[in-house]
């Protein structure tokens, strides 16, 4: 069983995974807005796999014995200056989210939970993916210039984001 103090921290990153699904949701909601639907696609895919990083942190909490407890997930914004200017914030998000997994790990550690700390590692290698990822495509969009040919370009090249896989077994944290 989890300690009080482990559960709260996994608690509180569900409600964090449940912002990024929501935020990544709003930059797809605004990419439709200026016509750039393979760009909304790759958001929308992006907001599928936060969804499942939160439901497989949900699910092993329960494995655990602890006690899954859903917060009030706060509002996003819903307009950036320009699509570069969505992807950049795409990437300080992805920062700011390897931060806390980071945070998180140190706990596990610091509690000397090993499972939990197991369950963690497989996020920190995400996040590494999750940062390149982006910032793959904001050094791109930067090269073009943020707009132009390059960016229907771009878009067309995004729209070609698959679905993220299910996670199952170990991945889903059951």
């Amino acid at each position: 069983m989890l300690n009080r103090k482990l559960q709260d921290a996994l608690n509180k990153q569900i409600n964090e995974e449940y912002y990024s699904s929501y935020i990544y949701l709003a930059m797809a909601a605004y990419l439709e807005d200026v016509n750039l639907d393979g760009c909304a696609h790759w958001m929308r895919m992006q907001a599928a796999e936060e969804y499942q990083h939160a439901m497989k942190i949900f699910d092993y909490l329960i494995d655990r014995g602890g006690r899954v407890e859903l917060r009030e997930v706060k509002a996003p914004p819903k307009d950036w200056p320009s699509p570069l200017a969505a992807f950049k914030a795409s990437l300080e998000h992805e920062k700011y989210m390897t931060v806390n997994i980071n945070k998180l790990a140190d706990l596990c550690i610091e509690e000397k939970d090993h499972a939990t700390n197991n369950l963690l590692q497989w996020y920190v290698s995400e996040q590494v993916e999750e940062e390149a990822q982006v910032e793959d495509i904001v050094k791109k969009l930067e090269m073009m210039g943020g707009d132009g040919p390059g960016l229907f370009l771009m878009d067309r090249e995004l729209k070609s984001r698959p679905a993220p896989a299910p996670l199952t077994g170990a991945d889903a944290g059951a």
